[in-house]
């Protein structure tokens, strides 16, 4: 049992979560530092007032008991006092109401900023678009690592940033006003990040907005905070926060990245190049629901020996990955590029016991977006 404990045992992850944590995150942004000064000023004041309500409560009951010979006042009325606590709770609102109503302010003050990206929430990823400002094109998904998905199946968590690791870490610079604009592909999500200060959600079909200015380098991290389906608890947030000259250097090696992997539609592929690029498409986005070996698991259906993937009739299956199915059991995977969805439809029509033969090429998939 100790040698358990001591394989279990975490430490506080910078950035993240702390062990036995009951106070905020450590603010790295000055709105951070402002909810964490407002939190305590709230705090004290209600303390003063449950410690003065209260006492006088009990001083009354204790100082004028029957027992003691007390007798009771007869009056109805007393203008002096309704006035006093009219007054008094007036002011005590007025004092929290206004460093309150600065800070909201300041939270919704999304002006003249540094850089633009968009969070759009999917069940359950994060996809970033850089909107505005420096690296201004850049695009990518933001997935938990598969290795924790795997832990968390097998009931064995490791690591101080278990559940919080991911695949593609939204990276931004120090000092610098980042608006972070919000929406959603599916239901409600929302970005929230403690050590900066910020939860804003994400709704389908409307767009809202937020901003932090890290002024620390580091790793933060946060998670969904709106309930959003069985795999809610699988949608981490994780931001790198980088020097300017590291940011630079991070953008230009991002672009080269993307200029690399960007594909002609129009390509014809072979089934063995198609499939490889399939397997790891899976890996990264599938594995986690319909397991590595095409199984699924409960209610989540398998794809090995499913009709839909041996069916000849190629759109079926892709209509079901483009446009989800199960009142959204099966999320759709439009944010997938065409090429992506060729290959992971290629490979499970030819992996495990499904071995079909058949090719489903980028242009297909183009075509069965219209």
């Amino acid at each position: 049992m100790l040698a358990a404990k001591a394989a279990m045992a975490v430490n506080s992850l910078p950035g993240g979560p702390a062990v036995n944590q009951l106070d905020l995150h450590p603010p790295v942004t000055k709105i951070a530092a402002e909810q964490q000064w407002l939190h305590y000023f709230m705090l004290i004041i209600c303390s003063v007032i449950f410690v003065g309500v209260f006492g006088v409560m009990f001083y009354s009951i204790l100082k004028h008991r029957k027992s003691k010979g007390a007798k009771p006042a007869n009056f109805h009325e007393s203008t002096t006092v309704e006035v006093v606590w009219t007054i008094v709770p007036f002011v005590i609102v007025i004092l929290m109401a206004l460093p309150a109503t600065k800070a909201v302010v300041a939270m919704k003050d999304t002006t003249n900023a540094d850089l633009t990206i968009k969070a759009t929430g999917y069940q359950w990823k994060w996809g970033y678009d850089y909107l505005k400002g420096e690296g201004e094109g850049i695009a990518f998904l933001s997935t938990l690592d598969n290795t924790q998905r795997v832990m968390s199946d097998m009931g064995k968590p490791e690591g101080d940033d278990y559940l919080l690791r991911v695949d593609n870490p939204l990276v931004v610079p120090v000092n610098k006003k980042i608006r972070i604009v919000t929406t959603a592909n599916d239901v409600i999500h929302a970005w929230m990040v403690p050590a900066f200060g910020v939860k804003q959600d994400a709704i389908p079909g409307f767009v809202r907005d937020t901003w932090f200015r890290a002024e620390k380098v580091g790793d933060f991290y946060g998670q969904c905070a709106e309930l959003c389906g069985k795999e809610h608890a699988y949608m981490p947030i994780h931001v790198k926060v980088l020097s300017s000259e590291d940011y630079a250097k991070w953008v230009e090696g991002k672009k080269k990245e993307m200029a690399a992997k960007a594909d002609d539609p129009s390509k014809v592929w072979e089934l063995a190049d198609l499939a490889a690029r399939g397997e790891k498409v899976y890996a990264a986005n599938c594995a986690a629901c319909h397991q590595p070996n095409g199984k699924g698991a409960g209610p989540i259906k398998a794809l090995d020996g499913s009709p839909i993937v041996l069916d000849a009739d190629k759109s079926k299956q892709l209509a079901v990955v483009l446009n989800g199915a199960g009142n959204g059991a099966m999320p759709a995977w439009k944010q997938l590029s065409d090429t992506e969805i060729a290959a992971v439809v290629t490979y499970t029509k030819n992996n495990w016991s499904n071995k079909t033969g058949q090719i489903v090429q980028p242009a297909e998939v183009q075509a069965a977006r219209k």
